[in-house]
């Protein structure tokens, strides 16, 4: 007898973020764990909610160079992740803790 097979596709945080709300939810979130490589990721997952292409043409940056450095597996640089906030229509502010 063979045992049935189960297809699974990994879990994508971009097919959820259907609002701009989602997106500020997540982002906030995702900064309160003070971890740049996660921030990148989830960077890179509102940018493929939104459409990695017209982030690239709004950054001036190549969409292979996003998709590096929005993974996760590394640490982009301060002018790329400033770039990617403002050309997501993001605003970064600071608070007292």
């Amino acid at each position: 007898m063979t045992k049935p097979t189960i297809k699974a596709r990994p879990f994508g945080a971009a097919n959820y973020l259907q609002s701009e709300a989602d997106m500020a939810a997540y982002l906030e979130s995702v900064l309160e764990e003070n971890d740049p490589a996660l921030l990148a990721a989830a960077l890179g997952d509102i940018a493929r909610a939104r459409g990695m292409s017209d982030l690239a043409r709004a950054t001036g940056l190549s969409r292979e160079s996003l998709y590096k450095s929005l993974s996760g597996d590394r640490v982009p640089s301060t002018e790329t992740l400033l770039k990617v906030i403002h050309a997501l229509g993001f605003k970064l502010t600071v608070q007292p803790a």
